[in-house]
């Protein structure tokens, strides 16, 4: 229920021109309370590089990353007109006699590349929730992450949140006027530019054009519709310090339909400030992005980032350690299903974080993400926008990702709108053409479909789908008796390489193959939902292969076969209980990847795998 508040005159005062001598008073008294001095140029510079060397982002990571954030390519200057050899001579000649008359000498023209340098990054927005109270110094590392993103491309439009506000209390606004000053203090004493906007964007209530939204239209889920709403006109003021370089640092208040500022939940300001912004970067007849100069930025929020003190939302599977990637369109109610009592008080605000990403995401691009993170892990923000991937991958060996110990509390969760998972154990309900497609667009080669689907309909295991046949991952049963489980093709679409699909797919392979009988297998995408017998996973790739990277972080064991690489998983319940019986025979861990009287299995699945004909056309 939102609280009704008068504008306090000193407020409204700040909401005007008077803003800025109040901000650079905060920022004395914070650095005054902190000893911060003003940053150290070289320092911070080196600090910043730094950041973005840990994220070690791939070659497709920069890739990705500059296609968004590198400068727009000026336009093309005019074709010269063709002239006649006499007709230049007598050009060059009276370009000659005015340079001499005039004594100036012609500027060198720049080069491309120092072009690039001094053209800005092309820019684009990011939502914040910073959900305080946190201390000076909490404040400071966090305003630091804020400014390096700036720095990269990404500006970020702050909205504040404390968890210790008392709803009804009589200087509830206030608090929220002065959180707002605090913050933009902060980011001051960082060199950023900030401004606090304290003049209300957001209006309570349903939008009034629902019906006929460009943002509802993509919407692939049905979500709850935000319960405030931005028209275009509201948001002038923050794209004008948008232009002007500043970061918009915003109090959770809205105007409720008697004109009056109102307290809300940040959550319902956020999710309106993602529609908003969407629709106003999308209106009719705006200038195409790739047409706006480097000066402009892009409205549309690429990142939805949740800036807390608990930090990612808890994980049944991992043993209450964050969740590393959620796939919003199939995770959802599991996560809700599985939730912990416990978890409710280390992690209140968990599900509802949870939910607003889910709303905001179906608004914002599908390549866009939601992390939530805690304020002890700032610098995972400059990972997460250059690679736009988890810190760690999800579909890791889960005892990797613990005896590592990379896997903390403090670990960041992203979030996206992803797509539906499921599996299929008929072959009546494969769609061919479109897994067929799919195949040929991720090898580039020509499938011989008929030798590939015969084959199929007497050895196939269990297909999974991503999305409409975004990805798949094609599990046959090979050898005498079928007792080989073989990864016959694993394809996930061009578009979709690097938005996460590949993890969504290789979690459910485990899930449904060798991670079987484990409690984290547990997940309802139509298949047997952890229960069963777990087995081993083979499969082959040639030795020339540029995935095989991926898949020797995520196999048991390997083998060199010629021109292939034959890789396997094996069952993790079996391998468990061998270890624990080792350890109560007194005989330690084994380095080796084969059990006593095992020895010729591979040559087993070496032989068998040979056996299988290709699936491509000559």
């Amino acid at each position: 229920m939102p609280v009704v508040h008068r504008l306090h005159s000193s407020s409204r005062a700040l909401a005007g021109h008077g803003w800025r001598p109040a901000v650079a008073a905060s920022a004395r008294r914070l650095s005054r309370q902190t000893s911060v001095a003003e940053p150290d140029n070289i320092e911070t510079n080196n600090d910043f590089i730094l950041s973005i060397l840990r994220a070690g982002p791939s070659l497709r990571d920069t890739k990705g990353y500059l296609a968004s954030f590198s400068p727009r390519p000026p336009p093309r200057p005019p074709a010269l007109p063709a002239l006649s050899p006499d007709a230049w001579a007598m050009s060059a000649a009276r370009a000659a006699k005015d340079e001499v008359a005039t004594n100036v000498q012609p500027m060198p023209a720049a080069s491309p590349v120092v072009a690039s340098i001094l053209d800005p990054v092309y820019k684009h927005t990011a939502l914040v929730k910073l959900q305080g109270p946190f201390t000076d110094r909490q404040l400071e590392s966090v305003a630091r992450g804020m400014v390096y993103l700036e720095k990269l491309g990404l500006v970020s439009i702050i909205v504040v949140e404390r968890d210790d506000w008392e709803a009804g209390s009589p200087g509830e606004r206030q608090q929220a006027v002065d959180d707002a000053m605090r913050v933009a203090a902060a980011l001051e004493l960082q060199g950023a530019k900030a401004r606090p906007m304290l003049d209300t964007l957001v209006r309570l209530g349903p939008h009034p054009d629902d019906t006929n939204s460009p943002a509802t239209e993509r919407m692939e889920d049905p979500v709850r519709p935000p319960e405030a709403h931005a028209l275009l006109s509201d948001l002038v003021p923050l794209r004008s310090a948008l232009r002007a370089g500043e970061i918009p640092v915003l109090p959770p208040l809205v105007l409720d339909s008697f004109c009056r500022s109102v307290r809300v939940d940040s959550n319902d300001l956020l999710a309106a400030l993602a529609r908003g912004l969407v629709e106003a970067a999308a209106r009719p007849g705006r200038r195409p992005v790739d047409a706006a100069p480097s000066s402009e930025m892009n409205l549309t929020p690429l990142r939805l980032m949740i800036i807390n003190r608990e930090g990612g939302v808890p994980s049944y599977a991992r043993g209450g350690l964050p969740h590393l990637l959620v796939n919003l369109s199939s995770e959802y109610d599991y996560i809700h299903d599985t939730f912990d009592s416990s978890w409710k008080h280390s992690h209140p605000y968990a599900l509802s974080n949870l939910e607003l990403a889910r709303q905001c995401l179906a608004y914002m691009p599908p390549s866009a993400s939601a992390v939530m993170v805690s304020h002890r892990s700032p610098k995972a923000l400059i990972g997460n926008l250059i690679t736009n991937k988890p810190a760690l991958s999800s579909s890791l060996p889960h005892a990797l990702l613990q005896s590592t110990g990379k896997l903390t509390p403090d670990t960041p969760t992203l979030i996206r709108r992803g797509l539906p998972v499921r599996v299929i154990r008929s072959l009546d309900e494969v769609d061919r053409p479109k897994l067929a497609r799919l195949l040929e667009g991720s090898f580039g080669r020509t499938l011989d479909e008929k030798a590939f689907f015969n084959r199929l309909e007497h050895t196939l295991d269990f297909v999974i789908v991503s999305g409409d046949y975004a990805g798949a991952a094609v599990v046959t049963n090979e050898g005498d008796g079928g007792r080989i489980s073989y990864l016959d093709k694993f394809a996930v679409a061009p578009e979709h390489q690097g938005d996460g699909t590949v993890d969504f797919l290789w979690v459910a392979l485990h899930d449904e193959s060798y991670g079987l009988g484990l409690p984290y297998s547990v997940n309802p995408n139509g298949g047997k939902e952890g229960a069963g017998v777990p087995r081993d996973l083979v499969w082959r790739s040639r030795a020339d292969n540029p995935v095989n990277r991926w898949y020797f972080e995520r196999a048991s064991g390997h083998m060199r076969l010629g021109k292939w690489v034959l890789f396997w998983c094996d069952a993790e319940a079996r391998i468990r209980e061998r270890v624990a019986r080792r350890f109560e025979s007194g005989g330690g861990r084994r380095t080796g990847f084969l059990e006593d009287g095992e020895e010729g299995r591979v040559q087993v699945w070496s032989r068998a795998i040979e056996a299988i004909p290709s699936s491509w056309s000559a």
